[in-house]
């Protein structure tokens, strides 16, 4: 079966910083995917590559077996692909409410739009208590489900996760996760970047290691998770 999501050999660089190099990853239907590695490796450059934020110098990027590589961003979205971005990145002086509503603006299916509104509120509750609140006015924890419920509203077929934990509280992250495996378990395939190893490595069905802009492992989350080369440099071992 092919891939939902495959990069081949795809290049990137930033200037003259050549930020990833020859990366080759495979993202199945129905999986979560983690990528992990040190601040700096490439991770959030591989995911802004996929959603059309960054152009590949060279490679191929191939969403249910079309290529995506270097398209418009919004032609993504269009296709299937939404993306959480590092820090949220939600419109701070917009209510909540207009917050989600941006996220259905690739859709004209305004009773689908109200249904896919009501899921959101099922799993983020506070979200539909804080309606008509300027998003900035929210905790950080919230602000990260706003972000997550923003991205749902497009009806991703994959949704990519750049660092979903960063900055919360322990009691809040276990809760983001949790929410993660949800969505996952209702249909929507994810691929998620995070620092926190231990806790992606748990939710995650396979992973990656991006080293300096290179894969350097990939196999299943449960074996990596168990390698001792993996517990020493990601999960403090």
């Amino acid at each position: 079966m092919a891939a939902m999501l495959e990069m081949k050999d795809v290049n990137v660089f930033y200037g003259n910083i050549h930020a990833i190099q020859d990366v080759n990853l495979s993202v199945n239907q129905g999986e979560i995917v983690t990528l992990i590695g040190a601040n700096g490796a490439g991770k959030s450059t591989t995911l802004r590559t996929i959603s059309g934020l960054l152009k590949p110098k060279s490679g191929e990027i191939f969403f249910e077996g079309q290529p995506i590589g270097g398209q418009p961003a919004q032609n993504i979205v269009k296709a299937g692909i939404s993306q959480v971005p590092e820090g949220r990145r939600i419109f701070a002086n917009m209510t909540v409410l207009e917050n989600l509503e941006l996220g259905a603006y690739t859709r004209s299916d305004k009773d689908g739009i109200a249904a896919d509104m009501e899921v959101v509120f099922g799993r983020f509750p506070r979200l539909k208590e804080r309606l008509q609140q300027e998003a900035g006015t929210l905790s950080g924890g919230e602000q990260q489900m706003l972000a997550m419920g923003r991205a749902l509203m497009s009806r991703p077929k994959l949704l990519l996760l750049d660092e979903p934990s960063m900055g919360l509280a322990p009691i809040l992250i276990k809760e983001i996760f949790s929410i993660i495996s949800d969505i996952n378990a209702t249909g929507t395939t994810i691929l998620l970047v995070e620092q926190n190893a231990n806790m992606a490595l748990k939710v995650a069905h396979r992973a990656y290691v991006l080293e300096t802009g290179r894969i350097t492992l990939s196999g299943d989350a449960d074996e990596l998770a168990s390698s001792e080369a993996i517990r020493k440099a990601y999960l403090g071992g």
